[in-house]
């Protein structure tokens, strides 16, 4: 994946959330998902969260449910959900 790749969000009726320049997936459940970008992380906070699409060739993540919240913070996971699969 090109690292210098754009991140982008784009929420439609706070149901339908795609993200671009993804890298990675640290931690989800249905009420938090965490997500790893170039060079931070996005929390997103909601209700029935459901990962319906995640490509870290493409950087694209499309998550559905009811989201509450988008917040970042600075890049502070080691040992994402990818890695511990894939032994990344």
């Amino acid at each position: 994946m090109d690292l210098t790749a754009q991140h982008s969000i784009n929420l439609d009726n706070r149901e339908n959330l795609s993200i671009t320049g993804v890298t990675d997936v640290d931690e989800f459940n249905e009420q938090e998902i965490l997500v790893i970008c170039q060079s931070d992380e996005l929390t997103i906070k909601g209700e029935l969260l459901h990962i319906e699409e995640l490509s870290i060739d493409t950087g694209n993540l499309i998550v559905s449910g009811k989201i509450n919240s988008l917040s970042y913070s600075e890049k502070i996971s080691g040992n994402s959900i990818i890695k511990r699969l894939f032994g990344g």
